[in-house]
């Protein structure tokens, strides 16, 4: 399985857990035998993480987030930041880019019109506050990468509480 595929299914799986009060592991339970999805050590590892990991992933989005309160945010974005935040900050084999190019992939296939604009401002706030800076991308992806970031962060703090 492609880590693409694994990390789209740990999104889904940390994007049902916003709804239910049980935990990851029986969510991939019933994930597993009531839908049939496969879940990869890479999916399952994710998706505990993050949900075992949920205060300080919620308290570093709620920094990131300008004039966001979380519960005013999709589920969808939420769950994306979430996922990608601790890939960013804990997953040391993902390169920065990759985590938040997926992110923002995956804001705009199941998000509204601007989650991934959203997604985008507030993990790169994040990447630059906490010199996090992908040290694969080239000066061009770099100033590309900022100009969208730039501008998706102006999205974000346009927005009225």
């Amino acid at each position: 399985m492609k880590r693409s595929e694994s990390r789209e299914i740990a999104f889904t799986l940390i994007f049902e857990r916003s709804f239910k009060d049980e935990t990851i592991d029986e969510i991939i339970e019933q994930a597993v035998v009531g839908r049939n999805i496969e879940v990869d050590d890479y999916a399952y590892h994710l998706a505990k993480d993050v949900s075992d990991h949920m205060p300080w992933l919620d308290a570093s989005i709620a920094k990131y987030s300008k004039k966001w309160k979380l519960n005013r945010m999709s589920r969808v974005a939420l769950s994306i930041l979430r996922m990608s935040l601790w890939e960013i900050d804990h997953e040391d084999t993902v390169p920065v880019g990759a985590s938040i190019n997926e992110a923002v992939e995956l804001a705009k296939r199941y998000g509204n019109d601007d989650d991934f604009s959203f997604v985008n401002g507030v993990l790169g706030a994040y990447v630059r506050e906490e010199g996090k800076e992908s040290p694969e991308l080239t000066p061009g992806q770099q100033d590309a990468g900022q100009v969208l970031s730039d501008a998706a962060e102006a999205v974000v703090s346009g927005v009225e509480e």
